[in-house]
């Protein structure tokens, strides 16, 4: 799997999460067997911990992106 096969992983899998409320409590309470089942992939632990940790910031800058546009609302610009 190259990078770009790995990125595009992460951003689907993100979707996913982030589109179903369940999905989203499973990841909290164990992100590493969440991806697991989501993208059927089994490999070890410490090498998914890399996939979660980059779903984890993707998750977080898609939420200040979010936030930012809110604030544009705040001052009148759309």
């Amino acid at each position: 799997m190259d990078i770009s096969e790995i990125k595009k992983q992460v951003e689907e899998t993100v979707k996913k999460i982030q589109s179903d409320e369940g999905l989203m409590e499973e990841f909290k309470k164990d992100p590493i067997k969440t991806v697991e089942k989501l993208t059927g992939v089994d490999l070890p632990d410490d090498q998914l911990k890399k996939v979660v940790d980059g779903i984890k910031a993707k998750m977080t800058v898609d939420d200040i992106g979010d936030k930012l546009s809110g604030l544009k609302d705040l001052f009148g610009k759309k």
